[in-house]
């Protein structure tokens, strides 16, 4: 167990686009899908519940569709979302998570006994499909269907609907898994109602264009080099290693780096074992 300083990596951004039929979730992610790869749309896959609305906008570039048919189960979307890796894939739009949530709704319902206790049989399959959204070596743009929220209010002594905004069609709380949420309004503007990475946060509504997914890869990769420089100089420092003890001291005062190097330290402690063992000279004092 070691405290360290805080940093920052270099990441893959998960994202989400949040708004109503109409709202142009797709062809917003697909702007930003091609910023994110520096306008190689080759390299963007799109896993498709919308009727094939994806290949709605090809005159964009050579994208690639992966087009997913009921039922829209976890781990449908998981084995997609693998396939797309495999194939090399820089980022992908799921193209809307907002189908597997109402896949979810309805095996809830289906499934007989407690309706409350039965919710422990979801959330795995929920888990499941977050943990590779998060997890994905690739960028990641989910949208997700809002529809009208309304709450009750008391008025003459009788409850009565209102109308309080939108809400995704999606489990509460699922867009704190993301870094980055835009909200998208009917006239596609977008706000960002999250922001990890400061870039949008209580900035004026815009139309997302393919710099937008430009400026979000370039805070992707503004992550600090501080690790790998130290790993040049962890490197550097066991081959000037000059007796095993020096080079005990520098594994047991280094634990971070313990498991990554051990093959390292390993070949290095057996070069300097040979050079003191006396089996390894001759009388005269040269080596055999």
């Amino acid at each position: 167990m070691n405290l360290r300083q805080s940093e920052r990596k270099k990441a893959k951004i998960k994202l989400a686009l949040q708004g109503s039929a109409g709202s142009g979730k797709t062809y917003s992610s697909l702007l930003l899908a091609q910023g994110l790869t520096n306008n190689n749309l080759a390299k963007v896959a799109i896993i498709d519940t919308e009727n094939g609305s994806a290949d709605l906008y090809a005159h964009l570039g050579n994208y690639n569709v992966l087009s997913l048919t009921p039922p829209f189960t976890p781990q449908k979307f998981v084995e997609a979302i693998e396939v797309c890796e495999k194939a090399g894939m820089e980022c992908i739009i799921l193209d809307s998570i907002s189908h597997c949530w109402d896949y979810l709704l309805d095996y809830h319902s289906s499934l007989a006994g407690n309706s409350f206790t039965n919710w422990a049989k979801i959330k795995p399959l929920e888990k499941l499909f977050v943990d590779k959204i998060l997890q994905s070596p690739t960028h990641i743009i989910a949208t997700m269907r809002t529809k009208q929220d309304y709450v009750l209010q008391q008025k003459d002594g009788k409850f009565i609907p209102e109308k309080v905004g939108l809400k995704a069609v999606q489990r509460d709380g699922m867009d704190y898994e993301f870094t980055l949420v835009f909200d998208i309004d009917i006239k596609h503007y977008a706000v960002s109602s999250k922001d990890r990475t400061g870039l949008f946060m209580d900035k004026p509504e815009f139309k997302i264009a393919a710099h937008t997914g430009k400026k979000i890869l370039d805070w992707c990769n503004s992550g600090s080099t501080e690790t790998q420089m130290n790993a040049r100089e962890m490197s550097d420092k066991i081959n000037c290693a000059l007796s095993v003890s020096e080079l005990t001291k520098l594994y047991n005062d280094n634990p971070t780096f313990q498991e990554a190097f051990k093959p390292q330290f390993h070949t290095k402690k057996l070069q300097l074992e040979a050079l003191i063992n006396p089996q390894n000279f001759s009388t005269n004092g040269k080596h055999h």
